[in-house]
């Protein structure tokens, strides 16, 4: 966990990805999924997922916040926290939103997930993608 986010900031982000995980469209699976995001400057972005019928063109939690934040200019992200509240333990994020997450958040930010705060994991960003080899690409 980075030392500059402490272990009660992340239990506002996931009380905040829990709240979001309220406004999630999930007529389909009826598994909702709340997402939040810090940035360095501490505003805090949220998304929920939206299923579609066409499932591809459903959007995670995670993503639907990382959006959120980068259309509203935000690129400086500290932590992200997911809750799966209908879950009955710890749900990770999926392989595309470790991907799109890896993209914005430096690999030694944390990103704690969970079904609770009490069962929560506590993760970072290289743990979830271990051998980001792509990220040399955006040094170039």
């Amino acid at each position: 966990m980075a030392e500059s986010v402490s272990r009660e900031k992340l239990q506002e982000l996931h009380a905040a990805a829990r709240q979001a995980a309220e406004n999630a469209y999930v007529p389909y699976s009826g598994f909702r999924v709340g997402a939040a995001l810090l940035t360095a400057g501490g505003t805090v972005f949220c998304g929920a997922n939206v299923e579609n019928r066409s499932y591809g063109a459903t959007i995670c939690a995670e993503r639907s916040a990382l959006c959120a934040a980068v259309s509203a200019g935000a690129r400086d992200f500290q932590a992200l926290a997911v809750c799966t509240p209908d879950a009955g333990y710890p749900v990770p994020p999926c392989g595309i939103c470790r991907q799109v997450i890896s993209e914005f958040l430096p690999p030694e930010a944390p990103v704690v997930y969970g079904n609770s705060w009490e069962n929560a994991v506590f993760s970072s960003v290289s743990a979830l993608y271990p051998e980001d080899s792509l990220r040399e690409l955006a040094k170039h």
